[in-house]
């Protein structure tokens, strides 16, 4: 039977009738018109059910008075209609978007009737436009399919197009898609973007989602290259990049030079853009999301969302106790498929606190009834706008100590002394208290041709300076602490990685890439009471001395802490400790030396430090005023 061309959406839904479930198109690509058509019929139906993803109109379906006739189930929950869930209205459907396809074609949810929207025809064929996603396959597998042809839907690339065969009724009207505007972003987004983006490396391929967050992470990346997209969505933020040439996808190992989506959601710009420019390919969940495609590519950095994250590092993303709020989506898909590609990155980015700063999103447990989307052995990072906790390979304490780190200050106490009643912590454990992590004084040098990290210290390198300390020599350990030490207490680690930034403060040396970065050298110091001095101390392994680091060590500490208000360094050290002298008269144009019993006291005032600039070049950066600070 020929389809029925240009009828009226009335005649056109006829055929839909009571019991039957009924899909309907997503996101910027749901038929409006037809929507509003099958709600009219709401009085005349009985339990007639509608499955659908985030939509972004109205949703008339979920209306008081309209449940009898028609009963909502979403697969991913939108804020149209996540009061009707909530209220048992409506109902949700947990499950992976890699598998909703499946899900239809194999009879496990059967479709009767699909209401789409598609572009105009070209060639015995239609689009599907800015939402594939699901769609195709319920177009593909619905006895009875109605397209709603809409002039303003674009054609796209990639796997979006269907015969006009595939239809039974065909509905002309125009209408506006539906925009999400980017809203301006909030200072613990642009820090969380700044986090974010440092995980990020050259050659990537990323999956990001949709909001300040993700807009703030793209914002940060103008500086990388050969970037690659390869995810369930884009945004408007995906546009800059592309102009600039970052993103390339030059270097994806699969579908190299497209930027590869199910669907997008943003502005008209970006709708027209995905429609005019080749390398935007759009491709059916089933494909985008199935983890073993996405870990075919090389470097694949997923960044997702979450509503909190426990001290192990589960992630409620869909519900918090018994009220659903999202959905499953394609979370578990990407963490899945980054964590199996070769040099892929799991990362949760999610603000340190919600309702105005008077809830904590890192918690010391989930509520009762909030789902796990996300276990706690899927995640690589979690970033806040309080810093990244790296969780792959550590334990239940590095992980509780490293989330605490990333919390909001205020929450940070309490959090600890969850940890310590639970036991994931020992009731004695030593907390650092620094507001945040520091990430502008992290900088990258080469010593003697070995490429090196130097940033701040965290409370979850605790087993990083145990190596150092284990591993050098005798006589190191001699000349750094004064006395023959061959061992130093749990606490007395713990209170070397505790800084709070402002009395206390250390960096390290770091070679090798992660997750194989190794300690190799520590400049410390401990502010004086009553004084504006500091007292310093620097240690570099024996396999990389006489290389530079100690020079540098000295000048960077130095200029760090002119920065926070200090004005010298006191330094303690045997008085046949000749290296360590002469790096302080090299670096100071004078050096005060008291000696003492076998000891030697130098005294450098930072305004004879020799240069004032920053030994690497750096500036005082911040994206924005920090909250809180």
């Amino acid at each position: 039977m020929a389809p029925l061309r240009g009828v009226a959406a009335g005649v056109a839904l006829a055929p839909v009738g009571s019991g039957q479930r009924v899909f309907v198109g997503s996101g910027a690509g749901e038929p409006q018109h037809l929507v509003s058509a099958l709600a009219e019929r709401a009085a005349g139906l009985s339990d007639t059910e509608v499955v659908h993803l985030m939509t972004l109109g109205a949703a008339p379906y979920a209306e008081a008075g309209r449940q009898g006739g028609l009963r909502h189930n979403a697969l991913f929950i939108g804020a149209n209609v996540r009061q009707a869930v909530g209220a048992g209205l409506a109902d949700y459907t947990p499950c992976f978007l890699s598998e909703v396809p499946g899900m239809f074609r194999s009879g496990r949810m059967p479709l009767d009737a699909a209401l789409v929207m598609t572009s105009p025809p070209r060639r015995g064929r239609v689009s599907l436009g800015v939402a594939v996603d699901v769609v195709k396959a319920a177009a593909e597998t619905a006895p009875y399919v109605v397209a709603q042809v809409n002039s303003r839907m674009p054609w796209t690339g990639g796997d979006s197009s269907l015969p006009l065969s595939a239809f039974d009724a065909f509905v002309e009207k125009e209408e506006a898609l539906c925009e999400l505007p980017a809203a301006p972003p909030t200072a613990a987004a642009l820090w969380i973007g700044r986090y974010a983006a440092s995980l990020i490396e050259d050659g990537a391929t990323l999956q990001l989602g949709i909001g300040a967050i993700p807009d703030a992470v793209l914002a940060r990346l103008g500086g990388k290259k050969d970037l690659g997209i390869h995810s369930e969505m884009v945004s408007d933020g995906v546009l800059a990049l592309l102009e600039a040439g970052v993103l390339n996808g030059r270097r994806k190992t699969l579908h190299p030079g497209k930027v590869v989506t199910s669907f997008c959601l943003g502005s008209r710009r970006l709708y027209e853009a995905v429609g005019r420019d080749p390398r935007f390919a759009f491709h059916p969940t089933d494909h985008t999301n199935d983890p073993f495609v996405i870990a075919q590519n090389e470097r694949m950095t997923a960044v997702n969302s979450a509503l909190q994250v426990d001290l192990t590092g589960q992630v409620a993303a869909d519900s918090l106790g018994h009220r659903f709020y999202s959905g499953v989506g394609g979370q578990v898909d990407f963490m899945r498929g980054a964590a199996r590609a070769k040099g892929g990155r799991a990362i949760i980015a999610l603000p340190a606190t919600a309702k105005g700063g008077a809830v904590s999103r890192i918690v010391a447990a989930l509520e009762p009834g909030t789902g796990v989307v996300t276990t706690r052995a899927d995640v690589d990072f979690v970033v806040t706008e309080y810093g990244i906790a790296a969780l792959k390979g550590r334990t239940i304490r590095e992980r509780a100590l490293a989330l605490i780190g990333v919390a909001h200050p205020g929450f940070r106490a309490e959090l600890a002394a969850a940890a310590k009643r639970w036991g994931l912590l020992d009731a004695g454990h030593v907390l650092a208290a620094g507001e945040r992590y520091e990430v502008q004084w992290e900088t990258r040098r080469d010593f003697g041709g070995t490429p090196a990290f130097i940033r701040p210290l965290k409370p979850t390198d605790e087993r990083r300076l145990k190596e150092l300390f284990y591993s050098q020599s005798p006589e190191t350990t001699w000349l750094r602490f004064g006395v023959p030490l061959k061992r130093l207490s749990e606490k007395e680690f713990q209170a070397l990685v505790a800084i709070d930034n402002t009395t206390s403060f250390a960096v390290g040396v770091f070679v090798g890439e992660r997750p194989r970065q190794r300690l190799v050298a520590v400049a410390r110091y401990f502010a004086i009471p009553g004084s504006r001095l500091a007292e310093a101390a620097f240690t570099v392994h024996d396999e990389f001395q006489g290389r530079g680091m100690g020079s540098f060590l000295v000048d960077y500490l130095a200029w760090i802490a002119e920065r926070k208000g200090l004005e010298g360094f006191s330094a303690e050290m045997l008085a046949s400790n000749d290296r360590m002298r002469g790096v302080f008269e090299r670096r100071f144009a004078r050096v005060a030396l008291t000696r003492q019993a076998g000891q030697c006291t130098a005294v450098m005032l930072f305004k004879d430090r020799r240069g004032s600039g920053s030994p690497t070049g750096a500036r005082d950066e911040e994206p924005a005023a920090f909250p809180g600070a």
